[in-house]
């Protein structure tokens, strides 16, 4: 009889676990406004939170950074969801590898971490477009984050495929979410469309539930605008802001409950041209400490900033067009690389004093590696690779037409026509109307010229002969994720003008450069290609061995100008060592094979090469390098060293 008693004993350890935990029928996460506070299955909770984004973390490193989060005293973590990350074209989704969200939720839940998620359907992010999906705007005339039919058509449709899918993730329903916000920052948007946001709100509770604590999230001056009666009303702002104040006036929109910061600011993101942004260690321990003595919950953004893949960086419009680096680093507690910095043991030590903190050390820094210098060999100029980058061919049009008629979301495209008449003398080459978006890199019978650039003054003036080919390769640097959200097309939206003459008859190519980089680009090909001078945009490569077991490393550039960087086919993101501030790219030591196998790294310089085509890896990253004062200057009144209002997020 004895083994039998045996083998019931885990059966009766799960009986007595499941009588102990709560049960999905009595869990409950409320406001409790007679009290000012939150109710977690009846006990008064408050929630110090952290912001991390899946997408801008490799899924391999998921469980670290959340467990880095949760031994910092964090008890939730708050997170977007980026809709153009999971809807790559109308009715295709996709959920698998790193866009798993669902095996995020899952390490949360491993991490002991609660979920605040913001689903959008907009979320700022300083993500391409906000989020939304570019391919929104293959319907020109829709009106963004509004009741206009078409865009309500487009989010009902892609909730209805992710609410149901968080529905079972839902705390009362035994999962870790225990709000969702809707919106984000809608009074930062000028259309201040009540009717949109009761349509947001009427399709989350229908999908979702009565059970579930909806919220909204502005800034203080976007109150008015961001938030409807039935969904709680919280605020944002930062260190330097006054928390009297801005809690004095979100009491007269929420005048019970308890007190929440959505976003109070650890750091600050990044423009190409500007210094690194830092905030000080004390005053950002000193603003959270101050809200938790006032009961307040709050949720740090960001608490692990994360990279900038690819192309999914987004923009802002502040008297010119500012995109935003590839490093999202943000001055955050954990480093983009996912390492303690002094400002998380500071955080730690004040969340200490109010509740109590997971025992035991945090993981001490990755290991980190130093490669090179390496050379890098000529792969060819990009115009050689056109059959490869453009496999279906031209596409024909009296006009230029923009990335989005041609259903090109990301990347580049190379718009080309013919000289109708010989140019002898210089004439201006120009788009009216800063038809420029968002650069551009003109070249005349394969020979580069010089760039244009959206919202600056370049005087660039050519010559050639009747029949001359005009390429010009379009970069879309990133569309608006801030503020108005305005449409923001890409490509050449106007008909450039040489001279006197407006140019038409153009062939455009969408290219799909990422595609060309995955096949290693075709042996018989390469042994054509080699110009003898490599001039404008240009693909640059070489292999290397990890020697040892390796680590994290920083993509070193010295001397290149502007460009894109694959490692083994992996997109890592945008540089502009010539403009910085950020001159190098962080590489996550899984982007790399393991010791015996060959490395590829693979450069699209778009201007100009070094006399050294050279490349590092360092062990530190540099994010703060010196800005490269060019010549050009901005068509708005703005100077350049005026002071930037913040955006929020």
């Amino acid at each position: 009889m004895a083994p039998q008693k045996l083998l019931c004993l885990p059966s009766l350890l799960l009986l007595l676990l499941t009588r102990l935990l709560p049960q999905a029928d009595t869990r409950s996460f409320v406001v409790d406004r007679d009290h000012d506070r939150f109710l977690l299955d009846g006990a008064p909770f408050r929630y110090v939170s952290g912001s991390l984004h899946y997408f801008r973390v490799p899924r391999v490193l998921w469980a670290d950074r959340l467990f880095k989060m949760r031994m910092s005293g964090l008890n939730a973590v708050q997170f977007y969801v980026p809709w153009n990350y999971h809807e790559p074209e109308p009715g295709v989704y996709n959920f698998n590898a790193s866009r798993d969200l669902f095996a995020f939720l899952k390490e949360a839940t491993l991490a002991n971490l609660l979920v605040i998620l913001r689903p959008g359907p907009y979320i700022c992010a300083e993500w391409e477009m906000g989020g939304l999906p570019a391919w929104l705007l293959r319907k020109p005339k829709i009106r963004l984050r509004t009741s206009d039919p078409d865009f309500l058509a487009a989010v009902d449709s892609w909730f209805k495929v992710l609410l149901p899918k968080i529905h079972p993730w839902l705390y009362h329903n035994g999962g870790n979410i225990i709000s969702i916000q809707v919106e984000n920052e809608y009074g930062s948007y000028g259309a201040c469309d009540m009717s949109y946001m009761r349509h947001l709100a009427g399709l989350f509770r229908a999908l979702l539930g009565d059970k579930i604590l909806l919220f909204t999230t502005d800034g203080p001056e976007g109150l008015k605008c961001g938030s409807l009666q039935g969904l709680y009303t919280t605020i944002d702002f930062g260190p330097a802001d006054n928390m009297t104040k801005i809690f004095a006036l979100l009491r007269k929109y929420e005048p019970r409950g308890p007190l929440v910061n959505s976003e109070y600011y650890t750091g600050w993101l990044d423009y190409w041209g500007q210094n690194h942004s830092t905030r000080s260690v004390p005053a950002v321990t000193k603003g959270l400490e101050n809200m938790l003595k006032l009961g307040a919950s709050v949720n740090m953004y960001m608490f692990h900033g994360g990279t900038n893949f690819g192309y999914w960086n987004g923009a802002d419009e502040k008297g010119r067009f500012l995109p935003i680096t590839t490093s999202y680093d943000y001055d955050a507690p954990i480093s983009e690389a996912g390492d303690p910095t002094p400002k998380l043991f500071a955080i730690r030590n004040v969340i200490s004093k109010f509740q109590e903190v997971p025992l035991g050390p945090l993981p001490p820094p990755s290991p980190k590696m130093m490669l090179g210098p390496l050379s890098l060999h000529l792969d060819g100029n990009l115009l050689a690779f056109l059959d490869f980058l453009c496999p279906q061919g031209p596409i024909h049009s009296i006009l230029p037409m923009t990335f989005e008629a041609v259903n090109q979301d990301h990347g580049y495209m190379l718009y080309r026509t013919y000289l109708i008449h010989t140019v002898s003398e210089p004439a201006q080459f120009w788009v009216p109307n800063n038809g420029v978006h968002d650069r551009a890199y003109v070249m005349v019978d394969g020979v580069f010229q010089g760039v244009l650039e959206r919202n600056m003054k370049h005087n660039l003036f050519l010559t050639g002969k009747k029949g001359a080919k005009l390429d010009v390769l379009l970069e879309n640097m990133g569309r608006l994720s801030f503020g108005s959200n305005s449409s923001d097309f890409k490509g050449l939206l106007e008909p450039p003008i040489l001279g006197q003459t407006v140019l038409t008859q153009w062939l455009m190519f969408p290219l799909k450069v990422d595609n060309l980089v995955k096949w290693r680009f075709p042996n018989q090909l390469l042994k054509s290609s080699h110009p003898q001078t490599p001039s404008g945009p240009t693909f640059y490569s070489t292999t290397f061995p990890i020697l040892d077991s390796g680590g994290d490393t920083f993509l070193f550039l010295p001397g290149w100008t502007k460009g894109q960087v694959w490692i083994n086919g992996f997109n890592l993101g945008r540089y502009w060592t010539k403009r910085g501030p950020q001159q190098t790219l962080y590489v996550p030591r899984p982007l790399l094979f393991p010791r015996g196998a060959l490395n590829k790294i693979t450069l699209l310089e778009l201007e100009n090469v070094p006399l050294r085509p050279q490349i590092q890896f360092l062990d530190r990253p540099i994010l703060n390098g010196t800005v490269h004062k060019t010549h050009i200057c901005s068509l708005s009144a703005e100077s350049a060293s005026e002071p930037m209002e913040l955006s929020g997020h």
